[in-house]
């Protein structure tokens, strides 16, 4: 009885870790600077996701895009992101595999207290040298939220935040949206 496997050949380790990210059984799976990393949300994660997306929904739609959790690739990095929210223009959504963080409105990451670093530091820096236009931090562990816009190579370099959780962060245009944080 012969058996026939299916093998991936490649002499690039991001081509190769990008094919086995994407063959994972697990759809919760990122990759943060090459290393593998499964992700488990909480229900009081959820929750806050839960709200922006509900306070952003009605934007979002009139903007003709969609929000959700898909993946993003950063090519030319070990990096493969899973955001916790991301808004993109509809038509880009439709058939694609994974997208590019400038090819985002808006980024969100939810901080738990087992990844709130790569949140804070890694991702921001990341998302900042692939053109995300903004990316938002809601840091649950300092209970507050950060917008950050207006990226370059070196990071972003306009900061508006942090703003205690009970305080309402602006998302400028195209949102123009005041975002409730009571309830993260």
């Amino acid at each position: 009885m012969s058996t026939h496997r299916r093998t991936y050949s490649a002499d690039d380790p991001e081509a190769a870790l990008k094919y086995a990210i994407r063959h994972f059984e697990d759809d919760h799976v990122q990759i943060v600077e090459g290393v593998i990393a499964l992700m488990r949300r909480s229900w009081d994660h959820e929750s806050s996701v839960s709200s922006i997306r509900s306070q952003t929904g009605p934007v979002v739609g009139r903007l003709g895009c969609i929000s959700g959790s898909g993946d993003l690739d950063l090519p030319g990095s070990l990096n493969w992101y899973v955001p916790d929210v991301a808004v993109v223009p509809e038509e880009l959504a439709k058939g694609a595999g994974a997208l590019l963080p400038d090819q985002t409105l808006l980024i969100v990451e939810v901080t738990s207290d087992s990844d709130g670093d790569t949140d804070r530091i890694v991702k921001r820096r990341r998302y900042a040298e692939y053109g995300a236009p903004l990316y938002l931090l809601v840091d649950r562990q300092e209970r507050s939220g950060t917008l950050f816009s207006e990226p370059g190579e070196s990071g972003y370099t306009r900061t508006d935040g942090p703003h205690p959780f009970g305080t309402a962060v602006h998302l400028p245009a195209p949102f123009d949206l005041e975002l409730d944080t009571s309830e993260f």
